[in-house]
């Protein structure tokens, strides 16, 4: 193998397809590198390039050319997968990210490239997952939630907590939001999902009458940088309100009403409030499973179905 940039070429190539041509998200994109890197770190240590004994975070993978990924077969992929299973303990979803980074990988550079004769990967099976029923809050309970919300800032955390449980919105789709995606005169808001995918979602008089309490209260003079002049939410510090920041301040909420500890990551979190409101939004807002998934923003229907299965549980 040659120790060169030149022979990083590949991968850099794919992950750059991934995220501008397909249109992948940085998140999903770094999960793609993740899973080549322990791919690529176990082939080396599997085909003998490097001691067997070394630790995996040492071995550099930037050497890996053309002519070595060439070696690799399918059952070095399967040797591969099993040795997800028994010496790093990945469960399915782990094992699920690291099949399909790898199959994507390889159609890539077969379909893409023409680099290889053949797609090692082929054939390659998907562990199977189970579908688990999301956790979510009661209606009951979000109200509670709401009530709690006090201190400095209260009226941007009541805002971000209302957008969540009314909105469904993601973590980086609510920090992300600009004062130009808000149009109050048609009560909607514009959002970018996974892949900047924008989408349009309608605001209830809760979310207007949240955002117009807030907004005077915005810290507009001491805005730092001029990127952030447009971002909605503003942290203490006068930037675009961090993910972490948002992530904070929802466990410190919950943890008032007894659904967490607010240094803990057990029991709910940011993500269990857009379940919550997708949850809310069927039960008892009557809202029709494919209008739920353009408000969700999910790609496929099956993804959004998982909240049908909610009522029979209970009941």
């Amino acid at each position: 193998m040659r120790s060169s940039a030149a022979s990083d070429v590949y991968k850099r190539q794919f992950l750059s397809y991934m995220q501008n041509v397909k249109g992948r998200s940085e998140n999903t994109v770094n999960e793609y590198f993740i899973s080549l890197r322990t791919f690529f770190r176990y082939m080396k240590k599997h085909k003998g390039i490097v001691d067997e004994n070394i630790e995996e975070e040492k071995i550099a993978i930037d050497d890996i050319d053309l002519d070595f990924i060439k070696t690799i077969s399918f059952n070095d992929i399967s040797y591969f997968m099993n040795y997800c299973i028994s010496t790093r303990n990945n469960g399915a979803a782990a094992r699920a990210r690291k099949s399909c980074a790898i199959r994507v990988f390889f159609n890539f550079l077969y379909q893409k490239l023409n680099l290889i004769d053949y797609d090692p990967s082929k054939g390659l099976d998907t562990p199977k997952l189970s579908k688990k029923l999301p956790k979510f809050l009661s209606l009951e309970q979000s109200i509670e939630l709401l009530n709690t919300i006090d201190g400095k800032y209260k009226e941007r955390d009541y805002c971000i907590l209302t957008l969540f449980l009314n909105c469904g919105m993601r973590l980086s789709e609510l920090v992300g939001i600009n004062l130009t995606d808000i149009n109050y005169e048609e009560k909607t808001l514009r959002l970018f999902g996974k892949g900047s995918k924008e989408r349009i979602v309608y605001l209830n008089e809760a979310c207007i009458s949240a955002i117009k309490d807030y907004l005077p209260l915005r810290p507009n003079g001491s805005i730092k940088s001029s990127k952030d002049k447009n971002a909605l939410f503003i942290s203490r510090n006068g930037n675009r309100i961090s993910p972490k920041t948002v992530q904070w301040l929802v466990k410190k909420y919950l943890s008032e009403i007894g659904l967490t500890s607010p240094n803990g990551s057990t029991g709910y979190s940011v993500h269990k409030l857009r379940h919550t409101a997708a949850t809310l939004m069927y039960q008892h807002g009557n809202v029709d499973i494919r209008i739920l998934k353009d408000i969700l923003g999910h790609e496929s229907l099956s993804t959004t179905e998982i909240y049908t299965h909610l009522s029979s549980t209970q009941m």
